[in-house]
């Protein structure tokens, strides 16, 4: 370490992940001790932190890159922040740029729309504060968003801005109304103006305009200037810094020309003021207009957290008693009466009810709850009483998860974005440039009086520019889009992935627990001998009940859904892998394959192609036999789910190809596929070889979607262009996919097709509208159609188009809301 002083360093602890030994520190405190600027360093194993000396905070990314490069890591973590007072694109460009300047973080993610900021950066080497104060220093204002901070942050300071501009919006009405009715009046009634000027005169009526339209620009105006000025000196400019020079430009020439006017040539003494004014009225009604439209977007997230009840009926030391949500905790008993919503999370351990789901998962119809069954908190309890213990509360709970799912999509940006933000980078200043070359032509080419056409036309440029149509084009279609989604019983728990999934090309899907119910069921009791069908499956059901098998649960569910009483068998022997054999009721029974039957001496040839038939349909067959003579055929399966045939109809009818990957036999996997209309299967495929499988489906380019619900599927999942887990399976499962379908009703497959490819029309539209208006109006407004046809586009025209650049662009993307699968 040299002699700089003590107070000049920068000192920091960074945790280090993957070291185990002494032989590990020493690697990392060689890694970090070659980092130029690293004044002295100390690692220790048991803490497992590094303390650093820096000469400059600076070297932090040097110092994680040589960490990184060492084989050790700086845990990543990701923390959200509510930014308040943008409000076009080249804010979103400039909060991004001075958060990524701050050492240490490594990505970053503004998002206008729901006005917010998620920020990735190294544990230890970030304090909050410093992101904190990036936002503060760019002119923004920021606060971290807590863990347990309600979800719906952003509905205060909406709440807030939308108080304060509709204030602001009354009062500026309010001045502007009479300076724009005397200066239209004056123009377009010449009885008034003789009149004002005989009674008032010139001068007067000036100074009463330009205390008016000052009034204006101080008060509701004063906005533009606090954030725009400021922006500008920065070096920084963005939509505010364009109204506030545009203004300000009519207005100073305005009152040079009333108070000092010998300053200016003859013929070019005109005032305007009622330009300035009606500019800020326009520019805060559109901005009104479009604060209220981008409320309206994140309606669907209020609404899911709008479901939650706020208190229980909580059931301690035997009395039922009201808390507030935030006091039940894991293992309380949850009393629920018919019609109330179920408060948290948990398992059903008394009564019997039909639950509404629909809110959270999309299904229409109410599901049966009974002793042993798992609620969601936030639907509705609709016929018997049930008391519920509670498995998991607060964040925990499905609907945080939801809804965290949903907030994490909309905040992330899609591949098109980056085309956007590109653009905008220089959108602000090219504006700027082009005003100045409008100014500069109209002083040279223009008419007389060349030097107020010049102001009028560059004021016109400055007003008409909308980069804010263009902050919003893409996250406005997808925060209304992932909400739609998330109501209908689909989440997208990446905001690229509402992208990718408009591009897919093959469907694939996992056939257990997929396609299918995912356990065996009887399908088919046949009976022989006399027999009925009932009394050989009670008999075989008995026998049955003895063993674990899968097939043998089947039998005997079916048995006790028929109402058939099973007896006990007094003799029972298992054979593995071939059938079993015992005694029931005195009688003899065998139960297995044709070939186990024949090793038991029973003659059973002349049912092998009834065997064979069943088999070819993808079902499992034995054969009974009673008393030493065949009694029947039974078939078990793992039966198709009642929606998947609809489904996969709708998947098939937007022209998408189906392919199936099963580990079953290539036979039974071929029948079910027969049996859907699927194109392609893959069969006899083991967990490890469905990544190989989705490799062979993608030949040629093509994108792949792949559908699965278990833990096996998860490296599918995680492989495939597009992975969609069935809500209703594992974990693992759901953890690994983007998408998820919170039913378990394939249906959500071809609605988040079908949304995707919407969103994606929407985006574009949007897109088109907020670059097609910049690249026809800026020209007009800079007066290039001035020498062929005269046409001028004033700033008061300007204001109001730029007001509804954007709330075409939002009500546009309000339309997804409406969104249906057909």
């Amino acid at each position: 370490m040299d002699g700089a002083p003590q107070q000049d360093l920068t000192r920091i602890s960074l945790p280090i992940s993957g070291m185990t030994c002494a032989s590990c520190v020493a690697h990392v405190e060689k890694a970090i001790a070659d980092v130029p600027g690293v004044r002295s360093s100390s690692v220790n194993l048991a803490t497992e932190r590094a303390t650093l000396e820096l000469s400059d905070k600076r070297v932090l990314t040097d110092v994680v890159a040589a960490v990184d490069a060492a084989g050790y890591s700086v845990p990543p973590v990701t923390t959200e922040f509510a930014v308040t007072g943008m409000t076009c694109a080249s804010c979103v460009s400039h909060v991004e740029h001075a958060i990524a300047d701050v050492p240490g973080v490594d990505r970053v993610v503004v998002n206008l729309a729901t006005e917010r900021a998620s920020v990735t950066y190294r544990d230890g080497a970030v304090a909050v504060r410093d992101i904190e104060a990036a936002i503060a220093d760019a002119g923004y204002e920021a606060h971290q968003i807590a863990g347990d901070e309600p979800r719906d942050h952003v509905k205060e300071s909406h709440d807030r801005e939308q108080a304060s501009l509709t204030r602001d919006l009354t009062h500026a009405a309010i001045l502007t109304a009479p300076i724009a009715a005397i200066e239209m009046g004056r123009h377009l009634f010449m009885g008034l103006h003789h009149w004002l000027d005989h009674n008032i005169g010139e001068t007067p009526l000036r100074i009463v305009l330009f205390l008016m339209t000052t009034m204006v620009l101080a008060g509701p105006g004063r906005r533009f200037f606090v954030k725009g000025i400021p922006s500008l000196l920065r070096g920084a400019p963005e939509m505010n810094a364009l109204v506030a020079l545009g203004t300000s430009a009519a207005w100073a020439y305005s009152t040079i020309a009333t108070f000092v006017p010998t300053l200016l040539p003859e013929g070019t003494r005109h005032v305007y003021f009622e330009a300035a004014a009606v500019i800020v009225t326009l520019i805060l009604f559109g901005r009104w207009m479009e604060l209220r439209s981008r409320g309206r977007t994140s309606a669907a997230i209020r609404r899911l957290a709008g479901l939650q009840p706020r208190t229980a009926e909580v059931l301690r030391e035997g009395k039922s008693q009201s808390v507030p949500i935030g006091d039940v905790m894991a293992g309380d008993l949850v009393l629920v009466r018919p019609g109330e919503k179920i408060p948290v999370d948990g398992e059903v351990v008394e009564g019997h009810s039909y639950v509404d789901q629909s809110m959270v998962t999309g299904e229409p119809v109410p599901a049966e709850k009974a002793i042993g069954a798992a609620v969601i908190g936030a639907t509705i309890n609709t016929t018997g009483t049930l008391t519920v213990r509670a498995t998991k509360v607060g964040s925990a709970t499905m609907l945080a998860s939801i809804i965290r799912m949903v907030e994490n999509a909309q905040a992330s940006k899609l591949p098109i974005q980056a085309m956007v933000d590109r653009v905008t980078a220089w959108f602000v200043p090219a504006i700027l440039g082009i005003a100045l070359l409008t100014f500069i032509a109209w002083m040279i080419f223009g008419p007389t009086p060349a030097l107020a056409m010049a102001l009028v036309n560059a004021v016109a440029v400055l007003i008409v520019a909308c980069p804010c149509a263009m902050g919003l084009a893409t996250p406005t279609s997808i925060m209304v889009a992932t909400g739609r989604a998330a109501e209908l019983g689909v989440l997208f728990r990446r905001g690229d992935a509402l992208e990718a999934m408009g591009g897919v090309d093959i469907v694939a899907f996992d056939k257990t627990g997929t396609l299918t119910k995912g356990k065996p069921e009887l399908t088919d009791c046949r009976a022989l001998d006399g027999l009925s069908d009932d009394e050989v499956l009670r008999l075989v059901a008995s026998l049955e009940s003895r063993s674990e098998h899968p097939t043998a649960h089947a039998l005997v569910a079916a048995a006790t859904s028929r109402g058939l009483a099973l007896t006990p068998p007094t003799a029972f022997a298992a054979h593995p892998g071939r059938g079993l054999t015992g005694v029931v009721e005195g009688r003899a029974i065998v139960v297995g394959s044709a070939r186990f039957l024949g090793e038991q001496g029973l003659e059973v040839d002349a049912l092998r192609d009834a065997v064979d038939a069943f088999s070819d349909a993808g079902k499992s067959a034995v054969i009974a036999a009673i008393d030493g003579r065949a009694a029947g055929i039974i078939a078990v399966a793992d039966t198709i789910k009642p929606t998947t045939a609809a489904a996969l109809a709708k998947l098939k009818a937007k022209g998408l190809k189906l392919a199936m990957i099963s580990g079953d036999s290539r036979h039974t996997a071929a029948a079910i596929g027969r049996e859907l209309g699927i194109d392609q299967v893959i069969g006899e495929v083991l967990p490890a070889g469905k990544v190989d499988a989705l490799k062979v489906l993608a030949a040629g380019g093509r994108k792949i979607a792949f559908v699965g619900d278990g833990i096996n599927d998860a490296p599918a999942l995680a492989a495939a262009d597009v992975g969609i887990a069935v809500g209703n399976g594992t974990d693992v499962a759901i953890d690994s996919a983007d998408i998820v379908l919170m039913s378990g009703d394939l249906g959500g497959v071809a609605t988040a097709y079908a949304l995707s490819q919407a969103t994606l029309r929407n985006i574009a539209e949007n897109l088109v509208w907020a670059f097609g208006y910049n690249v026809a109006l800026v020209p007009i407004a800079a007066g290039l159609l001035y020498p062929g046809y005269g046409i001028l586009l004033s700033p008061m025209l300007a204001s109001a188009a730029m007001g509804l650049s954007s709330i075409f662009v939002l009500s546009n993307a309000l339309r997804l809301r409406r969104f249906s699968v057909h």
